[in-house]
């Protein structure tokens, strides 16, 4: 059996980006999470599978707390990927990350970064 536990379209504001000048003013990051539990029995407890509300705290930690501003949206997988996959239940993780105010040569286009990660075996 498999679980997958969800947080969509989460989004946050926070000052990251390549450029220094995307440092100065917050911007909207929108943050879709999907976290595959396998072979799991929840048995009605929520201390068996991986609540939502930590998938939001996950994020929060990685990108609203950061220590000083985040250049790409991949390293903003990476580490909430690494925070997530601390809980030994979860084996698959994907990662959508939209930031909609992305600075672009044209107007239009919505820039996302999708990263997944599997558990090794």
């Amino acid at each position: 059996m498999t679980l997958t536990v969800a947080l969509e379209n989460y989004t946050v504001m926070a000052k990251h980006g390549y450029y220094e000048f995307e440092h100065e003013e917050q911007q909207p990051f929108n943050f879709t999470v999907w976290a595959t539990i396998m072979d799991h029995s929840i048995a009605g407890k929520l201390t068996n599978t991986l609540n939502y509300a930590d998938i939001q705290i996950a994020i929060d930690a990685e990108i609203i707390d950061a220590q000083k501003p985040i250049g790409l949206m991949e390293t903003m997988c990476e580490r909430i990927i690494k925070n997530i996959s601390s809980n030994e239940m979860v084996c698959k993780i994907k990662i959508r990350i939209e930031k909609p105010q992305a600075p672009l040569p044209h107007p239009g286009g919505l820039p996302v970064i999708e990263m997944e990660w599997v558990r090794s075996p």
